[in-house]
């Protein structure tokens, strides 16, 4: 039913819609009032605005007639309590065709539950996806665009290098904030347990590149410069670029699993929220346990390998072993030995800050989960061989 009725200080006829008039007198059971002057509108929110009284308020709301209205104020100051059941459904009906192209005003402060509606529903957008071309077909705003992402993205992976390096610090001044107990454990999962897997590629690998050299230097008479390639090669290079790239595929993508996890299941924010540092509980213990792992892990990859190619060099070339240990000690370098071991805690830092980078850019579902911890990987195995080729380039200048 409508009415109409005329404003005594204006003399302006006010129409109120079906949800003004209640007949048996309980006006204020109504979740609203539509109160109309023209094309101006004020819609009264009043009583509870609860789950409970989600089918009653949703019916008020398609009742509402906005026909002809183009100013829309809203008053949610007597809806007494007003939850995020009722803040959603506000939301959808103010995203309704109802009020699509109404000018909206809000009589007194913005509902704190429509806010909160508001904000997890601008948060849940991805923010990380990249424009593929957007509206703008011009090739240099595309560039542009992605020129800004990259830059942004490498300004924040800066910055959390800052904070773990300031925690770091910080945490050297007392041995209990180090978290030992940690550090083993981490030492333990990343390094020894990873022994199986780094011995056998290394045995491998030092087969492949013995029998392959053999094969071709055989026919010029080279045969013992097989012992040179094989342990400089492995010393030098394979020992650790191998055992990096499997603990980037192995601990890396462990560590963005664990801590993308913690996200998701808002761990990292209840530490927070009990004012415990998460960069000196999560973060710190993995790289400090990484970096002593992998260098240890390069040793025995190192040890490995030679035995390998040794063992080759017996049953192909008719080596006998003093032979090839006389070779090696001769064709290798005083620092060839610890060009591979200086390598290793390098690599071992890259890998433990992209795991954990990674793992903490995880919002809001498995699917992004999935995604930042393959990155991780992908981000570590770069930065990995890059900085190989940066040491190579160094060693080189400096003649080591």
């Amino acid at each position: 039913m409508v009415g109409s009725f005329t404003c005594s200080a204006c003399d302006t006829p006010l129409q109120t819609g079906p949800a003004d008039i209640n007949p048996t007198g309980a006006e204020s059971s109504a979740p609203l009032q539509l109160q109309r002057s023209g094309a101006n509108a004020t819609l009264l929110l009043q009583g509870e605005w609860v789950a409970a009284r989600a089918a009653q308020i949703s019916a008020a709301l398609a009742a509402a007639d906005l026909g002809g209205v183009t100013h829309l104020t809203l008053d949610a100051q007597a809806a007494q309590p007003l939850d995020l059941a009722g803040g959603w459904l506000l939301h959808h009906y103010l995203q309704s065709p109802a009020c699509a192209g109404l000018r909206l005003d809000f009589a007194g402060e913005v509902p704190d539950s429509l806010r909160v509606v508001r904000q997890t529903l601008a948060e849940s957008t991805p923010h990380d996806v990249e424009d593929k071309h957007g509206d703008d077909p011009n090739p240099v705003a595309i560039i542009g665009k992605r020129a800004l992402v990259r830059l942004q993205a490498l300004r924040e992976g800066l910055a959390f290098v800052g904070q773990v390096a300031v925690t770091l610090a910080r945490a050297c001044r007392s041995l209990r904030r180090l978290r030992v107990t940690s550090i083993v454990r981490h030492v333990w999962d990343t390094g020894i347990t990873a022994v199986p897997i780094v011995s056998l590629i290394a045995f491998l690998i030092s087969v492949i590149i013995a029998y392959l050299s053999a094969s071709q230097l055989r026919d010029f008479g080279a045969d013992i410069f097989v012992v040179d390639l094989i342990t400089v090669g492995v010393l030098r290079e394979l020992g650790v670029l191998l055992t990096a790239i499997i603990v980037a595929g192995r601990s890396g993508s462990a560590f963005a699993a664990e801590i993308g996890a913690m996200k998701l299941n808002e761990e990292v924010d209840a530490l927070d929220a009990a004012g415990v540092d998460a960069t000196e509980t999560l973060i710190l213990p993995r790289i400090i346990g990484l970096t002593i792992a992998l260098p240890l892990l390069t040793f025995i990859a190192d040890m490995v390998g030679l035995a390998g190619g040794a063992l080759l060099c017996h049953e192909l070339l008719d080596m006998p072993l003093q032979q090839f240990i006389n070779r090696s000690a001769g064709a290798i370098a005083h620092t060839t030995f610890w060009v591979g071991i200086w390598k290793a805690p390098v690599f071992a830092i890259l890998i433990a800050l992209s795991g954990c980078y990674r793992g903490l850019q995880v919002r809001g579902s498995s699917r992004d989960l999935g995604r930042l911890t393959t990155s991780a990987v992908v981000q570590s195995i770069f930065l990995v061989l890059l900085a190989d080729a940066l040491f190579a380039i160094l060693f080189m200048e400096i003649d080591v």
